[in-house]
């Protein structure tokens, strides 16, 4: 902000009827442990009321709000030895993008300490978390009502609007962000210059503008678009892994996914990623009357919808984990942090519901995943095409917080699969037709395995099996045997 912006913000702060939750004043003390609890408190106090950033001023007297001027000067201050500034973000978890503004407001000295809004989690000084009440600064744990409010407004808050980085020129926001990168999966025509490419940015809700010709780059711009997540803190451990091991188990890695756009927002690194994940997998020997040639042994459009599906449906609140691609020698995992917010048994007749709606909005404009969640469907018919076990969808709570993971398996005969490979298999299938307006029958079941058309107790065994696992239901128990079809156990009865 220039000086006449910080004299404009000043005006409106000292007009307020009396010291409130996200605004403090101060004069002369600068004691740096009040200053490290104060920015924590404001962090916090601005997250419970819904304001953007908390403000402390020194050059004010509490009171009166007259304006005396300081001779604090946080820039040659220290602690221990330690610059000041310094001393404070190491002790802030997590990082805090909090500035100091010095500037001369009608003869006087003044100083202006500007602590964006918490996001996600409070924010903690010395491993302690601070909240104003009233005048006061007070622990967080003291007050178990504001901390329950306090949380209740994280759940509220998009992860899509927070701010990655804040108060940037716009040269540092197009050092940043993949631009070009982003226009052409919007497919736009990239603007002519520089203010015309951030006010674009801006309509996307990818930047944010600031007074005094500054910018905030969103969340939702940085985990698309970033030129490299690492110059993000908070997305730094965000990206897309992908890992290739050489058994059926973690001990042995045999390569890891390091190219320059696996560091990228995952906009731009989608399709560098898929391609690295295909370059991996083994090549299938034909199976049955599917295929006459060689090929990879998962259905690119299954990989895709998963792919697409972890970064999307990811609880971003879960620090230090990302979502992940594994390809061991019988499977291949998705993982994304988070638990699912629909039973994994209706993923595929039951529109997702996620946390980041305008993350998933944006890639559908990129037609980086489906419209109208149609995703799982096709993941699982483009199984059936290639005649491989059914893929599992699990909630993964060996750990807190859960995770949700997709595992597609590489081709086993009917033979060598086990009870619940082919219950699932026989109630996806009764699942996919049932969204297609259609009802499983012998008939389709048996080509989904690819059995024999002489033999049909084979799938009525299976049918049988998957009735008794309560996942399918008869249809119509007044046919003849012959014309019967089943339908998924949560089909509409009438």
């Amino acid at each position: 902000m220039t000086p006449a912006q910080l004299s404009a913000l000043l005006s409106e702060l000292v007009l307020l009827p009396s010291e409130i939750e996200w605004v403090e004043f101060k004069q002369n003390v600068t004691d740096p442990e009040m200053v490290g609890k104060g920015i924590s408190a404001l962090a916090n106090s601005a997250a419970l009321l819904g304001k953007p950033c908390g403000y402390q001023v020194w050059g004010v007297e509490d009171d009166t709000h007259k304006v005396t001027g300081t001779t604090f000067r946080p820039r040659k201050e220290k602690k221990g030895g330690e610059a000041l500034l310094n001393w404070l973000m190491r002790l802030l978890t997590p990082q805090v993008a909090f500035h100091f503004h010095e500037w001369t407001h009608e003869c006087n000295a003044m100083v202006l300490l500007e602590v964006p809004a918490a996001t996600h989690q409070p924010v903690r000084f010395s491993g302690q978390e601070y909240i104003r009440v009233g005048s006061h600064i007070k622990p967080l744990k003291e007050h178990p009502a504001k901390e329950q409010l306090l949380w209740a407004a994280f759940s509220r808050a998009p992860f899509e609007k927070g701010l990655a980085r804040t108060d940037l020129s716009g040269d540092e926001v197009l050092a940043l962000i993949d631009y070009v990168g982003c226009f052409e999966l919007l497919s736009i025509p990239v603007p002519r210059d520089q203010k015309g490419i951030l006010a674009r940015l801006a309509d996307e809700r990818l930047v944010v503008l600031r007074p005094g010709g500054r910018y905030d780059i969103t969340n939702l711009g940085a985990v698309l678009f970033a030129k490299d997540l690492s110059a993000f803190e908070r997305l730094s451990r965000k990206r897309l892994r992908v890992v290739k091991y050489s058994g059926p188990g973690r001990t042995e890695m045999e390569r890891e996914w390091r190219d320059a756009p696996s560091q990228r927002g995952y906009a731009v690194a989608f399709e560098p990623a898929t391609a690295f994940i295909s370059s991996q997998l083994p090549q299938n020997e034909p199976i049955g009357q599917a295929f006459r040639t060689e090929v990879r042994m998962y259905p690119e459009r299954a990989i895709r919808e998963l792919v697409a599906n972890a970064l999307i449906h990811q609880d971003f609140t879960v620090t230090g984990a990302g979502p992940i691609v594994e390809i061991f020698s019988d499977r291949m995992e998705i993982t994304n942090p988070g638990e699912p917010l629909v039973d994994t048994l209706r993923f595929i007749d039951t529109p997702p519901r996620s946390r980041n709606e305008d993350l998933a909005a944006l890639m559908r404009r990129m037609n980086i995943c489906e419209e109208g969640g149609t995703g799982i469907d096709k993941v699982v018919a483009a199984v059936e095409a290639f005649q491989l076990p059914a893929p599992q969808f699990a909630v993964i709570t060996t750990m807190e917080p859960g995770s949700t993971r997709a595992t597609l398996y590489a081709h086993r005969k009917l033979t060598e699969m086990g009870a619940q490979d082919r219950i699932r298999a026989c109630y996806q299938h009764a699942s996919l037709l049932y969204v297609m307006n259609k009802r499983m029958t012998n008939t389709s079941l048996r080509e989904r395995f690819a059995i024999q058309p002489g033999n049909a107790p084979q799938a009525s065994r299976l049918i049988k099996e998957a009735i008794g696992a309560g996942v399918i239901r008869l249809y119509d128990p007044e046919v003849r045997d012959r014309d019967r079809s089943y339908v998924p156990f949560w089909a509409d009865p009438s």
